[in-house]
């Protein structure tokens, strides 16, 4: 029997190497499979978008990103937009045309390694970049509100947390990166392996601004649990919007700008009054 004895332990051992072998593969591959750098920058005279200009804003590593600004009407905040994981935010201008008509004004930009700017995508950088568009904008003198899509939940949350803005709206949002990874990957050790895990769990509990949390129930790539979550962790608790059978990527569709027009007017009022 001593060579059933010889197959099992090298059925094991090589089992134990495609293991580590895809362990490694996804350690070295990381931010290739978390970030979708794909695409290209629109330029703004493809879009509708008539008031705007495209910025460059230094960073404090001595880096540059790139984006659009637009400035708000006389008694509207400035929408400060921390884009999705997808592409370039430019391809959102929709979006941005949406807040122009209705006279918010506006700020959004690509991270370091997406489309818009170069460098290399990172967390330390996407943080880093959120400041920074955070700090170009203040002396403008606008009031901030702050608003960030699935990836952009994480440096949305963070700048929050260290800064102080009106409001906070986050779409789709998730706990933290790495629990969507655990999600995923649960044949993994991901907290151990991942790099850029974005603890949004353990930013929210530093925000003095109010929160809205818009997530869907058909969500494939964040589970709706995450914006449960997350909304209550919330110091400051403003509003749960929970769309059934929405997808990743269906709020804006079914209504998300009304209600984010709705909050962020409450929350400038409150500020008045």
């Amino acid at each position: 029997m001593k060579w059933v004895k010889r197959i099992a332990i090298g059925l094991v051992v090589l089992a134990a190497l495609g293991y580590g072998t895809v362990m490694a593969a996804l350690y070295v591959l990381q931010r290739d499979l978390q970030y979708d750098r794909s695409g290209r920058m629109f330029a703004l005279s493809e879009t509708a978008l008539s008031n705007a200009e495209q910025v460059t804003i230094p960073t404090a590593d001595g880096a540059t990103v790139t984006g659009w600004y637009a400035p708000p009407a006389p008694g509207k905040p400035l929408i400060l937009y921390f884009r999705g994981n997808a592409q370039s935010f430019s391809r959102e201008h929709e979006r941005y045309e949406a807040f122009a008509a209705d006279g918010y004004g506006f700020l959004a930009f690509d991270y370091r390694g997406f489309p818009g700017s170069p460098g290399e995508v990172t967390e330390a950088h996407i943080l880093a970049d959120a400041l920074a568009a955070f700090d170009w904008v203040v002396p403008k003198g606008f009031p901030i509100v702050l608003w960030g899509r699935s990836l952009g939940s994480g440096p949305a949350t963070y700048v929050a947390s260290v800064r102080r803005a009106d409001a906070l709206l986050l779409e789709t949002p998730f706990l933290s990166a790495v629990a969507v990874a655990a999600e995923r990957y649960s044949f993994l050790p991901v907290e151990l392996l991942m790099d850029d895990k974005f603890r949004v769990d353990g930013w929210i509990g530093g925000v003095e601004e109010p929160v809205f949390v818009a997530h869907g129930t058909g969500d494939r790539t964040i589970d709706v649990s995450h914006g449960e979550r997350v909304y209550e962790l919330a110091p400051v608790k403003a509003g749960l919007w929970i769309e059934p059978g929405a997808g990743h990527s269906d709020l804006w569709d079914r209504g998300l700008w009304t209600r984010a027009r709705a909050f962020f007017e409450t929350a400038e009022t409150g500020l008045r009054q």
